[in-house]
């Protein structure tokens, strides 16, 4: 599975090349160039192109970031040649659009591992699978099942909501399909990416989107403007109190464990093996963020 922190992730218009490196440059911890909706269909070919040119250059360097491109569906007349321009070693995901079955997947798994041993590229590039209809959001425990290269799974709000006249808005509505997106993801241990925000001036709506995704167990946003990538990763990272509290319970368990217990008491709270495996992987974001270097902190975060 993909082990890259994406708390924000850029989008990026194929049309725009200018704006590539500058993206590089910026805070987000992905960028994703989009050759799909961005781009106008007189204009396909030559984004293409630019994308293309811009994975493959010699001085190519993603900073440390991830390099992610949205590629047209499967269902276009696109999809073959932007994957066969796109799949270098300069990227690490593919974004497939409009996934609604396990063979969507399959087919661009396919093509990808040609592509790949083609052209012999080391590191293997993982899908990132949009959920953008209702039968997609049905259908999503079984794709996110269709194994390797997925690596994840992302909401796109605006094709599943926008024909059904469900206001973008409706926070209720937001959240259980977000819950629902979660859930099937979670059958096959994938991470869950949440879709973008339009409403570029609604900074709080934009913050409370994210933070209930968050605390869905989302691990981060799109976003369609730099301004709003300063938010995603400060709202998708756990709070000095949830570390604090989460290295308790990874210090206790770990004595229990040699101890051979299986349920233990932690600040007034029960702690079971759920709970414990909870705590690990809220120290284990930490470390990745380099908020901690290891649990053996715990002592001066929780006195």
């Amino acid at each position: 599975m993909h082990k890259s922190l994406i708390r924000s992730k850029l989008f990026v218009p194929g049309s725009r090349p200018e704006l590539f490196n500058k993206a590089l440059q910026g805070a987000a911890d992905a960028i994703s160039i989009d050759l799909e909706d961005a781009v106008q269909e007189a204009g396909k070919a030559p984004a293409r192109a630019a994308v293309s040119d811009f994975l493959r250059a010699p001085s190519f360097e993603a900073r440390g970031k991830t390099v992610i491109v949205r590629v047209n569906g499967l269902d276009t007349p696109h999809f073959a040649a932007d994957m066969e321009a796109c799949a270098w070693p300069g990227l690490d995901m593919l974004n497939l659009p409009k996934a609604e079955s396990p063979e969507d997947v399959q087919a661009a798994s396919a093509l990808l591992a040609r592509l790949e041993k083609e052209r012999a590229i080391a590191h293997p590039i993982g899908l990132l699978v949009n959920i953008e209809s209702p039968r997609g959001l049905r259908r999503a425990a079984e794709i996110a099942a269709a194994g390797a290269p997925i690596v994840g799974l992302e909401l796109g709000f605006a094709e599943l909501l926008e024909p059904l006249g469900i206001d973008r808005k409706n926070a209720a509505a937001i959240q259980n399909l977000q819950l629902m997106l979660r859930l099937a993801a979670g059958e096959s241990d994938l991470p869950v990416y949440d879709s973008a925000f339009g409403d570029i001036k609604d900074v709080e709506g934009f913050r409370s989107e994210a933070s209930a995704s968050f605390r869905l167990g989302f691990e981060g946003k799109t976003c369609i403007h730099p301004s709003q990538v300063a938010h995603a990763n400060e709202i998708f990272r756990p709070s000095e109190q949830q570390i604090a509290d989460a290295l308790a319970v990874t210090d206790a368990w770990r004595e229990a464990q040699r101890n051979g217990v299986g349920a233990i008491t932690v600040n007034g709270r029960m702690i079971d093996a759920p709970f414990a495996r909870r705590a690990q992987a809220i120290v284990a974001l930490a470390q990745r963020l380099g908020i901690i270097v290891d649990s053996k902190q715990s002592k001066g975060m929780t006195e």
